[in-house]
């Protein structure tokens, strides 16, 4: 436990979770995309749905999704500023079953014609967590560059990626490991110490057997 898990962040808004976690949910989402949203549909599910509102998280989420950081003033006017960056938006209920009562699903398109499907949470503190990237099952928390990486299920592929980046001299904080099914969909989540070049993010997608590689930078 750090200083930051006992007074949360220093933030804009009601509420950690609902308005600190919201920004961050829309800053990550928006770094997965790569590039500034075009469209965005936003999903609240649990308490967010119920009282998300009042507590600010739609303009909240909207912020983060336009890169605004958790103490920006702008966040309470978020949507003008949507407006003016004419950035397309909509809000609906879903239920994600067992997720989190703080849980989201963002559906965006960016300027880049990059599609991408997210689900995040907000678990307090100003802490988040993605669950879903594109419909497959993934776990962090979007303090690290983070490689997310799909790929077949059959043997070396991870012992491939690990060896493939220490040759890089990128060295793996913590790495999770996610399938659908055997032999089906797999992904591998890899939290990084430094920021990872492009070129290598480009020279890891076109390593036998993997299918697509999501990067996300903290710059």
């Amino acid at each position: 436990m750090n200083l930051f898990d006992i007074i949360g962040p220093v933030m804009v808004g009601p509420s950690s979770s609902h308005t600190a976690g919201a920004v961050r949910i829309g800053n990550v989402a928006r770094k997965l995309v790569g590039a500034d949203i075009k469209n965005a549909k936003i999903y609240f599910h649990g308490s967010f749905q119920l009282t998300g509102k009042g507590h600010g998280t739609d303009k909240a989420l909207l912020a983060g999704l336009m890169g605004m950081p958790v103490d920006d003033p702008r966040i309470p006017r978020s949507y003008a500023e949507a407006s003016k960056r004419e950035m397309a938006y909509a809000f609906f209920f879903i239920y994600l079953g067992d997720a989190h009562p703080n849980s989201v699903k963002l559906v965006l398109d960016g300027v880049n014609g990059r599609h991408r499907e997210i689900v995040g949470c907000s678990i307090g503190g100003g802490r988040i967590e993605i669950t879903e990237i594109d419909g497959l099952a993934v776990r962090f928390g979007g303090d690290y560059p983070t490689l997310v990486i799909r790929n077949e299920d059959i043997p070396g592929q991870v012992q491939q990626v690990t060896t493939f980046l220490a040759e890089e001299q990128i060295n793996i904080g913590a790495m999770q490991l996610y399938r659908s099914a055997r032999g089906a969909d797999a992904v591998m989540v890899i939290e990084c110490d430094k920021e990872v070049p492009l070129d290598v993010v480009s020279a890891l997608e076109g390593l036998k057997g993997i299918v697509r590689v999501t990067y996300l930078s903290l710059k």
